[in-house]
């Protein structure tokens, strides 16, 4: 998420026709796979009434995508991923880390549920928030830089408050360097179905990088009370940090699908991996 613009900047009139066409043709594709799924149903009135029963954001993202040049950083066979799940859970809990072209679009897809995103800066929530009123967005506080991921995830094991999983925790942790302690307490006042890691910057020395995200993700998961996994996406697992973070926290035994940069892990509960005799002495 590196491009932070939502209106194109004057283009060539040629240039925003076909723009639009594409993101108006990719929306219509998304809405038209998912017409006979939950996600435009009410649990009340889905009897009685049309399937498509459209939203507010449902029909502001359509017009946004097919009027602007600016399109979502993933592919479609990346979001693809995540869209067939949302169409299976939805409505649900959908946190979001990074606030982009994309957000629009992930709220649309999980409209009756609740979509929080996370932004490391400032500014950019309250200009978004301008543009597109009806995102649950808020700032968030890193305090690591991208230099520091080989000595944070060498030493995160002789910290007690960092690990074993199943004791671990998050709000108000500030002895783990990794725990995101300072979140509003909307985020850990719920269990979240699907986590998406597409944020923050990672790719200069002096940027958060996504370890502390990729961790308190798997520290969510884990903490799971609630029936079923926790649905993690990372984005730019082609990165060394993404990659190996991953593999130490969100574990290969749950990477269940991978395309392009895109994974997908589906994890269980502490509690529940405890019960069935499998833990291991760390997340993975």
């Amino acid at each position: 998420m590196t491009q932070r613009h939502f209106l194109p900047e004057n283009p060539c009139l040629l240039v925003s026709l076909l723009s639009g066409l594409i993101g108006g043709v990719f929306l219509v594709f998304i809405f038209t796979r998912a017409a006979d799924s939950p996600l435009f149903q009410t649990h009340a009135a889905a009897a009685t009434t049309s399937p498509l029963q459209t939203t507010p954001i449902q029909l502001r993202a359509i017009l946004h995508y097919a009027t602007s040049t600016v399109v979502p950083q993933q592919t479609i066979d990346e979001i693809t991923i995540s869209f067939d799940v949302l169409r299976s859970l939805s409505p649900c809990n959908f946190l979001v880390f990074g606030l982009g072209h994309d957000s629009l679009m992930w709220a649309s897809l999980n409209p009756r549920g609740n979509t929080l995103f996370l932004e490391e800066t400032p500014e950019w929530v309250q200009t978004t928030l301008k543009i597109v009123p009806d995102l649950n967005a808020h700032a968030v506080n890193y305090t690591t830089k991208l230099y520091e991921s080989d000595d944070l995830l060498s030493s995160y094991k002789s910290e007690p408050d960092c690990f074993p999983p199943d004791k671990a925790y998050l709000k108000n942790n500030e002895r783990c360097r990794l725990a995101l302690n300072m979140l509003p307490d909307e985020v850990y006042d719920k269990e979240w179905d699907l986590i998406m890691i597409d944020a923050p910057r990672g790719y200069f020395d002096e940027a958060p990088g996504r370890m502390a995200a990729i961790y308190s993700a798997a520290v969510m998961a884990r903490k799971r009370k609630g029936s079923g996994v926790t649905h993690v996406f990372l984005h730019d697992v082609d990165r060394k940090v993404e990659k190996a973070y991953a593999e130490e926290f969100l574990c290969r035994n749950y990477l269940v699908k991978g395309v392009g940069r895109l994974w997908h892990f589906e994890i269980p509960p502490a509690a529940k991996v405890t019960e069935e005799g499998s833990e291991s002495a760390g997340f993975c």
